[in-house]
């Protein structure tokens, strides 16, 4: 399948969105936004769970073998699971075609495998690290190896858990080939939801003021920081001319993208990041600042992936 093939089969209207589910509340913050989201795009939407049966084999062992029962319930818990999800799915979104998966794999495994036709993957996080399930490692892994467009539903810790659906929408720009993409799904998002857009950009992915000596800021050079200024303007030029209705604020740092973008996250409605960015170690699948923003941001995090070519 070439890349403007699989390009296609995401912009396709018929292109779901899909949500991963296992009975967290994490998980039916996640079914909300995606239900809304497949209202906003006119899309369907698609509920996944992995009951991970090859996991609980191997730490039940002999146990699983001697005991179907057990196994029986983990079954009846994921069809229980994804029955609430999509009762709730179909009352925030009554006119939308809603499909549902269970399986034998694992959560992960089966967010991957989908988001190859999806228009985007849903999944929910908690607290100050992800948790759809097995403490974190589905929301890393998928973050990391989707295709195309993840979206992690983060609420507001300090705002008893509210999911933001106000505020601008804030995108992280470092002049990688991702960040590009950012982009674009960024000023699709602002004009979409009537939102102002705030671009946020860093020279450096140090965070600084580890290395300012006696705790005394770094000062930048002036000619520098002009020159910043202007690549970040060409950057969003041609996209503001596409959407002249959207308000863009442009805001420009020393250091330290992640803390930046996770302060702004506290007043936005959504975060868009590359999945990778410049600083991003070579075969890395996911950057240091997604890493960061998925399991620390106050909003949802929107993370772009570069389409990849297969078959």
């Amino acid at each position: 399948m070439s890349m403007r093939d699989n390009d296609d089969r995401r912009r396709a209207t018929a292109a779901p969105v899909v949500v991963g589910v296992d009975g967290s509340p994490g998980a039916e913050a996640a079914v909300r936004w995606a239900a809304e989201t497949a209202v906003r795009r006119a899309r369907p939407l698609r509920i996944v769970h992995g009951m991970d049966l090859v996991t609980a084999n191997g730490v039940l062992g002999v146990y699983a073998v001697m005991a179907p029962p057990v196994v029986d319930s983990v079954r009846a818990h994921g069809r229980a699971v994804v029955a609430r999800a999509e009762k709730l799915a179909r009352e925030m979104a009554p006119g939308v075609p809603i499909s549902t998966v269970v399986t034998a794999d694992s959560g992960k495994h089966l967010l991957i495998e989908h988001s190859v036709d999806a228009y985007a993957v849903v999944l929910g996080a908690t607290g100050t690290a992800g948790t759809l399930a097995h403490f974190g490692s589905t929301l890393l892994a998928v973050t990391a190896r989707a295709q195309g467009t993840v979206v992690v539903v983060r609420t507001d810790r300090d705002a008893d858990g509210m999911i933001h659906d106000a505020g601008p929408v804030v995108v992280g720009v470092d002049g990688s080939p991702v960040s590009e993409a950012a982009i674009v799904t960024a000023f699709g998002e602002a004009a979409d939801r009537g939102a102002e857009l705030v671009a946020v950009h860093a020279w450096s992915d140090w965070d600084y003021k580890r290395f300012a000596a006696d705790g005394e800021s770094m000062v930048p050079d002036a000619a520098l920081e002009e020159a910043e200024r202007a690549v970040l303007a060409e950057r969003l030029a041609g996209w503001q001319e596409k959407y002249p209705d959207v308000l863009v604020t442009r805001k420009i740092y020393l250091a330290s993208p992640a803390a930046h973008l996770r302060d702004w996250s506290k007043r936005a409605q959504l975060v868009v990041i590359g999945s990778r960015g410049r600083g991003a170690l070579a075969g890395a699948l996911l950057g240091s600042t997604a890493n960061s923003l998925v399991q620390h941001a106050y909003c949802p995090v929107m993370v772009v992936h570069p389409i990849r070519v297969t078959g």
